[in-house]
């Protein structure tokens, strides 16, 4: 019998799984099967249900933080079900800064290596020290180290083909006690130079109330669109033309990273809508279930969404929520 999974994914379509499994300890992992149409999720804020899915989902719900420190460092390890805001408050409370720009990111610990999820000029691999997994496929634990994860833009080992069997159970974060503030990025600058990370945290809290619908109240997945990573020298001649075209720095002195809620906006997209699906009328970058969005409607909606940013730039955007179709992921165009 098919279970509902419109409860389990921050869009809120009305989607079904054959079977939901709520995984609480490791205990319980030796005694499930995978097969390659399992898929595992934790909070569901950046997956998208586009079709009933006919396998079955491993719900991850895996608790648990515990806090070591030696002089120069706080080690933290984090069941991969805990919430990643709360955990940011968390630290905060207890004088653990290093995390503050990342707060209110929607989503689970576990889900934040595999994104390798950023905001305001901070990325949570940077923190990594490493991470648990559980591996279907041998059945055995793994850990790997902060290289093994081969962190960058938006993309880690996880993504890969050969971690599609590995569940994330734990990650443990090193971070320094001795804090500076980030404050260099975008609307961060308006800080002083001396802002603690309390206020740091406060200022993009609010910065991201004003800007990103609540899922709660709106259905969305936050940024649907990753930033678009481009050469310096293709940049010229965009510059050329859109001098006011918003870029940030990457690690690659070479490569910049495009607003991708910029290029939506240039095409004059804001509030359009297939069917009940429809970009944000504030935040180009988010599309949202404005009522009884299906999945067509939303993957509809994207692709539109990309062919006119692509047509008008030359640039095209790649969807950062993962699209899952009857049989597990899959791209827009499948």
């Amino acid at each position: 019998m098919a279970n509902s999974v419109q409860a389990l994914h921050s869009f809120r379509l009305p989607s079904t799984a054959r079977k939901i499994h709520r995984i609480e300890s490791v205990e319980q992992l030796s005694n499930l099967v995978w097969h390659d149409e399992c898929l595992f999720l934790g909070e569901g804020t950046n997956t998208l249900f586009v079709e009933n899915f006919a396998g079955e989902i491993f719900l991850n719900r895996l608790q648990g933080i515990h806090f070591q420190e030696s002089n120069t460092d706080w080690h933290v390890q984090v069941g991969a079900g805990e919430n990643w805001h709360q955990l940011v408050l968390q630290l905060l409370a207890q004088g653990i800064y290093g995390l503050e720009n990342l707060v209110l990111i929607p989503g689970s610990v576990g889900a934040s290596p595999v994104q390798n999820i950023g905001a305001y000029g901070v990325e949570v691999g940077e923190f990594i020290e490493q991470v648990h997994v559980w591996d279907f496929k041998l059945q055995r634990m793994q850990i790997l180290t902060q290289r093994e994860c081969e962190f960058g833009y938006r993309e880690s080992i996880f993504k890969q083909e050969r971690a599609k069997t590995w569940l994330i159970t734990q990650v443990d974060f090193k971070i320094p006690k001795a804090w500076r503030a980030r404050t260099h990025y975008g609307p961060l600058q308006s800080l002083p130079a001396q802002a603690s990370a309390q206020e740091i945290a406060e200022h993009v809290i609010a910065i991201r109330n004003s800007k990103l619908p609540d899922p709660n109240k709106l259905p969305n997945a936050g940024s649907f669109f990753k930033n678009p990573v481009m050469m310096k020298r293709e940049l010229e001649s965009l510059k050329a033309k859109y001098p006011d075209i918003p870029v940030y720095a990457t690690e690659h002195p070479e490569q910049v990273k495009v607003a991708a809620g910029w290029l939506i906006e240039q095409c004059a997209l804001k509030g359009f809508c297939v069917g009940d699906a429809c970009v944000h009328t504030e935040q180009a970058l988010v599309l949202v279930n404005s009522g009884q969005a299906n999945g067509a409607d939303i993957l509809a909606l994207a692709r539109h969404v990309q062919k006119h940013v692509y047509e008008k730039f030359g640039i095209e955007i790649i969807p950062e929520v993962r699209l899952i179709g009857e049989h597990g992921e899959q791209a827009l165009y499948a």
